[in-house]
């Protein structure tokens, strides 16, 4: 069934964080090299979408651990794998490989489970789309504002690449997330529509999830909620919504907002709560799904679920509060005065 269908119906559930999962793996250099880049020149460490090439079952495994929490959408193990985020570690020329691999991993996931649990609701993988290491609105120089570390067909030219990869690899739907700068983000859109106009391939429907840094309610370039919002629209995605950054308690008052004025789905996966002085997330999975409940129960959103710190135990929560919850009804909202 088509996701737009099953969101008509009910609230579907995002999975949480990759990250928190794989560091509980605790994982060496080695276990992040595997065989093929043993010799490799640099230090790969921390390079959690490499993962998908040199460890794929753990991948997979985290995948399904979600699935099994009840999770409807997965996202691939993709958030930095494009040329200009490689670059870290040298490993541009990997970037379609490693999407067609992070999206196997994730399609393999969902095909053993839907085979392990036949009455199960349908699964959707969602190609995740991050948002660079290198920004086309701000300066990495303080004292050159008007330096720019990258340009706009730099990053249209690697997320196209990335695109290419998501799709070639068989996902479902394109999740541009989250966005701290719109230009970047505009380039992802460009590229996805670049790409299929090119390639003459069914458009995949597209989630765009943006990330509001402060208690001001902007974005690290500087809109507001509903200027970010205008800025993306004109991509007709699937839904539009924010991610990271927030706890559910912070997030509420903007999630509120948007479920006003965005005329597509809306979507919201908050951090655990805030970071603790360690940088670590405390915020209990119950904890976590009472405030997403709450924000069902007032209609504000279509699709739930968590961000940093976030485990398949916050997802089960998650799922368990919002499955008897109806949707929130996607409003007409006036382009023009009659």
């Amino acid at each position: 069934m088509s996701i737009r269908k099953e969101l008509e119906k009910r609230i579907l559930v995002i999975d949480g964080a990759m990250g928190t999962m794989i560091q509980r793996h605790k994982l060496t250099e080695a276990d992040y090299r595997g065989e093929r880049f043993k010799d490799w020149h640099c230090d790969v460490k921390g390079n959690n979408d490499l993962l998908c090439i040199t460890q794929p079952d753990i991948i997979k495994g985290i995948h399904k651990e979600y699935l099994a929490a009840g999770a409807d959408i997965i996202e691939t193990n993709t958030f930095s794998s494009t040329t200009i985020a490689m670059a870290d570690y040298d490993m541009q020329s990997l970037a379609y490989e490693l999407n067609v691999a992070a999206a196997k991993c994730a399609k393999d996931a969902v095909k053993e489970f839907i085979a392990e649990n036949p009455s199960t609701t349908a699964k959707y993988v969602a190609g995740a789309i991050g948002p660079l290491n290198k920004t086309l609105s701000l300066s990495p120089d303080v004292n050159n504002p008007g330096f720019r570390a990258v340009t706009f067909d730099e990053v249209v030219t690697a997320y196209k690449e990335q695109i290419k990869g998501l799709v070639d690899g068989g996902v479902d739907i394109l999740l541009i997330e989250t966005i701290f700068d719109t230009l970047n983000a505009k380039g992802a859109i460009f590229a996805a529509k670049q790409f299929f106009r090119e390639t003459g391939i069914p458009e995949l429907p597209i989630m765009i999830s943006g990330t509001i840094t402060d208690a001001s309610g902007r974005t690290l370039s500087g809109q507001t909620l509903e200027a970010f919002y205008t800025s993306v629209m004109h991509a007709e995605p699937l839904s539009v919504g924010l991610n990271c950054a927030l706890g559910a308690a912070e997030m509420r008052s903007h999630i509120e907002e948007l479920s006003q004025i965005a005329a597509c789905y809306t979507s919201a996966y908050p951090n655990a709560g805030l970071p603790n002085a360690m940088g670590e997330y405390d915020e209990a999975p119950h904890q976590t799904a009472h405030f997403i409940e709450e924000w069902a129960q007032q209609g504000f959103v279509n699709i739930v679920g968590g961000c940093c710190g976030t485990t398949p135990d916050h997802i089960k929560h998650i799922a368990d509060h919002v499955k008897k919850i109806s949707p929130r009804p996607v409003p007409v909202i006036e382009t023009a005065l009659a």
